[in-house]
């Protein structure tokens, strides 16, 4: 494996309640790093990672279905993707409504990983092709701004009721996207406890990593319009653009 090439200390600076966890998908076993050693879901070895540190998971090491499924480890099950299980589940009316669900997430190539390695962000040995960050929202508006600082590009949050790890590790890693998610919001993730409510999950890929750690390092994270109040904001603005047009004229 690589080792890591983008400088992530600036991460130190937002002094996260629970660390960003740098994720990579690899067909063969990763060197230097332990196994897990129980089941767990995939939405919930994240949260393993941050607590316990680096492990890689294997096929034997997902509890739950789905994991395997995304990330092509295993065949899909007909009576899942048939729909079927979420109208016993409450989740949806109906079958078809369900079914969608199957046409809509992203999967991994069949048998194109074998091994999932995870690692806080500050005891990483390898380049991760995903950094997962769990965020308050004043944090989260600092990272959305530097995903967007230099480029200009919207975010977005995609997601669906049920097999949300596919929105959160296959999704961003695919797409080359930044995902917005909210804790609270997924079937697999509030049935497991996985996290309180209410906290924002930022998966960035490894292609717009450097850019987000770039921009943090050059932005001023607390900007003092959001602090100073309605009448100094709208004085302000109207200061610029004054100085704008004047400008102009010059």
């Amino acid at each position: 494996m690589k080792k890591v090439q983008t400088d992530l200390s600036i991460f130190k600076e937002f002094e996260f309640e629970r660390k960003p966890v740098g994720v990579k998908f690899l067909l063969g076993k990763p060197e230097g790093i332990n196994q897990l050693d129980k089941k767990l879901a995939l939405c919930e070895m994240f949260k393993e990672a941050q607590e316990k540190g680096p492990f890689y998971a294997a096929q034997e090491n997902f509890e739950c279905m789905v994991g395997p499924l995304i990330l092509g480890m295993k065949d899909p099950d007909p009576i899942f993707e048939s729909g079927q299980v979420g109208p016993k589940l409450g989740v949806y009316d109906d079958a078809r409504a369900n079914r969608r669900v199957y046409q809509q997430i992203s999967t991994l190539s069949k048998d194109s990983v074998k091994y999932v390695a995870f690692a806080p962000f500050d005891a990483l040995s390898f380049n991760p092709d995903i950094l997962i960050v769990v965020a308050t929202i004043k944090q989260t508006e600092i990272i959305l701004r530097a995903a967007s600082y230099t480029s200009g590009k919207m975010w977005q949050s995609k997601g669906t009721g049920v097999i949300g790890c596919s929105w959160m590790y296959i999704h961003p890693y695919l797409s080359g996207e930044l995902n917005l998610m909210i804790t609270g919001l997924y079937h697999g993730m509030i049935a497991r406890q996985v996290f309180p409510e209410g906290l924002f999950l930022l998966s960035i890929p490894h292609d717009l990593l450097q850019c987000v750690t770039t921009n943090l390092q050059q932005m001023v994270f607390d900007l003092p319009q959001y602090t100073q109040g309605k009448e100094a904001h709208i004085k302000r603005m109207k200061k610029i653009a004054e100085d704008l047009s004047q400008e102009l004229r010059d």
